[in-house]
């Protein structure tokens, strides 16, 4: 809760929190000047992993659409709605939509088999989509790592529950913007780095 208090404080201060992270970062136009930079690669980097959520989000819906469409389950498009906007909650949200559509499978269809099938499909986009493609997407957009970024997701989870697995990645992001202009932290910008 804390997390969400703090984050919603920082959204509506505006470019107050900006003005003064570029006041204190010293009297040299140079300081300012890498501030500045790294605040707007922040910006930059934060805007990209959103928009590679929103991408795979929707292509988790779509195809969680066609396959339960093409299974037969009454309400598929309300699924697919529901995956893509559950997949936004990283490692939560899929559980959920899969226990739901194995509910669902099961009372539409009577046979355990059916429910298994679709939990099976359900299962199989999320796993492709959680495990390989955002990761990797991720990687590519953000330029980090994709093991720094699973182990950074897994670790901000287990540190602040569900907000950390939703504000894991923006703080790796943030994390190796600054040790990439910090002289004695580059070694650690270097290790959350993506291979050039």
């Amino acid at each position: 809760m804390m997390v969400c208090f703090i984050t919603y404080f920082l959204v509506t201060s505006g470019d107050s929190f900006r003005r003064k992270m570029v006041k204190i970062a010293g009297p040299t136009f140079s300081q300012k000047k890498i501030t500045i930079q790294a605040l707007d690669e922040i910006n930059e980097q934060i805007q990209r992993y959103l928009m590679v959520q929103i991408l795979t989000s929707v292509l988790v819906g779509v195809t969680t659409w066609a396959a339960l469409l093409w299974i037969g389950l009454e309400q598929a498009a309300v699924w697919g709605v529901a995956a893509a906007v559950l997949n936004l909650v990283p490692y939560i949200g899929p559980i959920v939509v899969t226990g739901g559509l194995a509910l669902v499978g099961f009372l539409q269809f009577g046979t355990p088999g059916m429910a298994l099938l679709i939990v099976g499909v359900s299962l199989g986009i999320h796993i492709v989509s959680g495990y390989l493609l955002t990761p990797w997407l991720t990687s590519r957009a953000s330029r980090m790592n994709p093991v720094a970024i699973f182990v950074g997701v897994l670790a901000w989870g287990w540190l602040w529950g569900i907000a950390g697995l939703l504000l894991g990645v923006p703080l790796l992001v943030a994390v190796k913007t600054v040790c990439d202009r910090v002289e004695d932290l580059k070694p650690i910008g270097e290790l959350l780095g993506a291979e050039p």
